[in-house]
């Protein structure tokens, strides 16, 4: 004992050895606050990452579900239009489908009738006369430019008067009709002679004239008026001396 505390030397080597002891405590210290550090930040890094869900669902319907009238009527008027529904469009349709349909029927009395069908369609000139009805009388010829020009007018005026009028077509070229021919006067075509209910003219109208003479007068007509509007009118015609002599096989034909 007395050798230990009389050497100044051995006490200074054995200070060195008290203090090491403190250094794994101050390394444990420093690693556990490291530790805990981490593990804050962590926590910390795992709030910002993953956010409650119900209070994104609260948030989203504080946004989405906005009390705000004005919002809601701005949001209205700035939205996209209405497109018509499924009835609207078949009801469009449906018009557009009877639009075309009425125009082809439209071209096709412009430009499909022709003087043959206005011929088949005509009464026998025989007939008319006994019949007590008006007549009209169209004399014609197939190779008139005139008179198939005007085939679809007359045959529109016809249709309409057809129960009240009749209407005769007589070819001038068939020798049938010389007698009638000469009896009219006829020296162009298409020439269109208007009778009373006996039989008797009161007026005629030759060539190309507008659909109102011809209308007014047959209208005339079917009233028992005591005479036409239009008794002598003349226009744009073909002339009667042109025309093919030929005889018809058929007597009875009318053409």
């Amino acid at each position: 004992m007395a050798r230990v505390t009389s050497n100044p030397v051995g006490l200074h080597r054995f200070r060195p050895s008290f203090r090491t002891p403190q250094a794994p405590n101050q390394l444990f210290k420093t690693a556990l606050h490291s530790q805990t550090t981490t593990r804050k930040f962590r926590s910390l890094a795992r709030c910002q990452t993953n956010p409650d869900p119900t209070e994104t669902s609260s948030t989203e319907k504080v946004v989405n579900g906005s009390s705000n009238p004005q919002d809601t009527s701005a949001s209205a008027d700035n939205g996209p239009p209405e497109f018509p529904n499924k009835n609207i469009n078949k009801q469009i349709a449906v018009v557009s489908t009877i639009a075309a349909v009425g125009l082809f029927l439209s071209a096709r009395l412009d430009l499909g009738v022709s003087l043959n069908d206005l011929s088949a369609a005509a009464l026998p000139y025989e007939e008319a006369l006994s019949n007590g009805k008006p007549t009209v009388v169209e004399f014609y010829a197939d190779w008139c430019e005139v008179c198939r020009e005007l085939a679809p007018e007359v045959y529109k005026v016809e249709q309409q008067f057809k129960d009240r009028v009749n209407f005769v077509m007589l070819n001038v070229d068939n020798t049938k009709w010389e007698q009638e021919l000469d009896e009219f006067g006829v020296e162009g075509i298409p020439h269109f002679a208007f009778l009373d209910r006996a039989g008797n003219e009161e007026g005629n109208v030759v060539g190309k004239l507008p659909r109102q003479y011809l209308l007014e007068n047959v209208d005339a007509l079917a009233r028992g008026e005591a005479s036409i509007p239009h008794a002598r009118v003349v226009g744009q015609y073909s002339s009667a001396e042109a025309r093919k002599v030929h005889q018809v096989v058929d007597p009875r034909s009318h053409g």
